[in-house]
């Protein structure tokens, strides 16, 4: 299977997360490239460097406004008197549609959701080769590749047009879905990570040519707690184009593929003949953040009931943390998948 990442994507280096008022270790640490690179060539994966796309696929789904607020800010956070060394926000506005202030500090509310998307000096760089591993993965897959991985790090699903959150930057996984479609293919998202795309579901909400399905421990005690609902259908032209299957904290392997069986139905009922997977690990029953109990043979169980949509599949990273799982996790989705 082809796959990409580039080098530059480890510059991007969190430090600080806060949960539940504790200050703590980031866990979307950088030594998770090591660990899903390794993974993937056991898998039998061949990487190769995206190439620069430039930025207009980028721009398709995210603001300029946003784009110039993700290259700019760390340094001009440099000039404020007392700044710590990434950029987290303290307030934020409470519409969207509030006033946009000229402050680096009310920028960085406008456009940072949480405390889990710090922006440091390699932020920018990172996330930008992040998304080019995600399009040249789409590329491949639009000239006629069956299957590609793409090591986007950091990954991308809780990026808005114009909103980083809970790790995520630029999302990799909707850039990737919006060239193909531009390259005219059918394409759907769907999502296996642990916690809601609630990103990926805003970017498309009011849209009738990508589908969006998202697997993911119910928000409704985990994040991103407002978005991922069950009765979040779509609106306008996109009513019915998402699909959200939120699962009970602990469901196991079983429970998870009932769900998936759901989700597929749903790929084959839009006419889908792409189809992008958003690839969180963090169902794993080992994973730190403890939502689902998905077993590391239940993630093989997940790649071959994806090859049974028999179409062109473009795996984009998401989550998955450190833990020892982690690496088995990955190889047994794509081997899962190629075995099927």
């Amino acid at each position: 299977m082809k796959a990409f990442f580039d080098d530059r994507q480890w510059h991007h280096d969190p430090k600080h997360f806060m949960a539940n008022g504790a200050i703590l270790p980031n866990p979307e640490q950088p030594g998770r490239i090591k660990v899903l690179h390794d993974a993937a060539q056991e898998a039998g994966c061949e990487f190769s460097t995206p190439e620069d796309a430039g930025l207009d696929p980028i721009a398709a789904l995210h603001s300029p406004e946003y784009l110039t607020f993700l290259q700019t800010i760390y340094k001009r956070w440099q000039y404020i008197d007392g700044a710590g060394d990434e950029v987290i926000p303290n307030i934020h506005p409470a519409n969207r549609t509030d006033s946009y202030p000229r402050s680096a500090v009310g920028q960085a509310g406008f456009h940072q959701a949480d405390t889990a998307c710090p922006i440091a000096s390699g932020t920018w760089e990172a996330a930008y080769w992040s998304a080019q591993s995600a399009i040249s993965g789409a590329d491949t897959i639009a000239a006629g590749t069956n299957a590609a991985y793409a090591l986007s790090r950091p990954p991308g699903h809780h990026a808005f047009g114009d909103l980083a959150g809970g790790f995520c930057f630029l999302n990799n996984s909707a850039i990737a879905a919006e060239r193909l479609r531009a390259k005219g293919m059918r394409a759907a998202i769907l999502d296996v990570d642990v916690h809601h795309g609630n990103g990926t579901q805003s970017i498309f909400y009011h849209r009738d040519d990508v589908l969006t399905v998202s697997i993911h421990a119910d928000p409704a005690r985990f994040y991103p707690f407002f978005w991922g609902h069950a009765q979040e259908r779509g609106t306008g032209a996109g009513l019915g184009y998402n699909l959200n299957i939120p699962l009970d904290r602990g469901t196991d392997d079983d429970g998870f593929l009932n769900a998936l069986a759901t989700g597929l139905d749903r790929v084959r009922a839009f006419g889908a003949d792409v189809v992008v997977i958003a690839l969180g690990l963090d169902a794993s029953i080992d994973d730190p953040f403890k939502g689902l109990a998905v077993t590391t043979p239940g993630f093989a169980r997940i790649g071959a009931a994806i090859a049974g949509l028999n179409i062109p599949t473009l795996f984009v990273q998401e989550g998955g943390y450190l833990c020892d799982a982690l690496g088995a996790n990955l190889t047994h989705v794509l081997t899962g998948y190629q075995s099927a």
